[in-house]
């Protein structure tokens, strides 16, 4: 549809050439979900570009796309296989979310080597996830307690500061009082 309503069919055919692949082949469909990234690292940079948002992001768009992809791949080695329960892409799914979560019912598993593989490759990414997903609350957490710790630091730093004016203050006065009890010299 938008090669349709381009206006320069030829310049959008040359830059629009991962979407038109996924249309040409459609084993590359799942690949669609890379466009995330995209949208996240601009959303990051809005957000200030911090750098734990981005990573965490990432890894979420990465595991995101792996469950896809090893569910692809399960549900391909899979499906013709004798004795298999993974046969849908709604049990692939349903697989792939529930070992990347490492949750893991045991209502559905892989029963080839190639879906094994797929398996062991899902696992290893539900576990970077939840390590960052993990990492990323503890800096968060760190972060606002140290947070207060400089706002406390500081307003200490600023009563110090204004005990020391006033001391100063406090010592001036009486030193003027100490010179206005003083008799005043006559006066020629």
């Amino acid at each position: 549809m938008r090669l349709a309503l381009a206006a320069d069919r030829l310049g959008f055919v040359r830059s629009h050439v991962p979407d038109l692949l996924v249309l040409a082949v459609p084993l590359l469909r799942p690949l669609r979900l890379l466009r995330l990234v995209g949208v996240f690292g601009a959303t990051s940079r809005r957000l200030g570009g911090r750098a734990q948002i981005r990573t965490t992001g990432m890894v979420v768009v990465a595991v995101t796309v792996l469950v896809v992809v090893c569910g692809g791949l399960v549900l391909d080695a899979e499906r013709d296989s004798p004795g298999a329960n993974i046969v849908t892409a709604g049990d692939a799914l349903w697989w792939g979310v529930t070992t990347v979560t490492t949750v893991g019912y045991g209502d559905r598993f892989p029963t080839t080597g190639e879906g094994r593989l797929a398996g062991v490759l899902l696992m290893t990414g539900g576990i970077a996830l939840l390590g960052v997903l993990t990492a990323s609350i503890a800096t968060w957490f760190v972060r606002r307690f140290t947070a207060v710790e400089a706002i406390e630091q500081a307003v200490q730093q600023e009563g110090d500061a204004t005990l020391a004016l006033l001391a100063e203050v406090v010592a001036r006065l009486e030193r003027v009082e100490a010179l206005l009890q003083q008799p005043a010299p006559p006066q020629p």
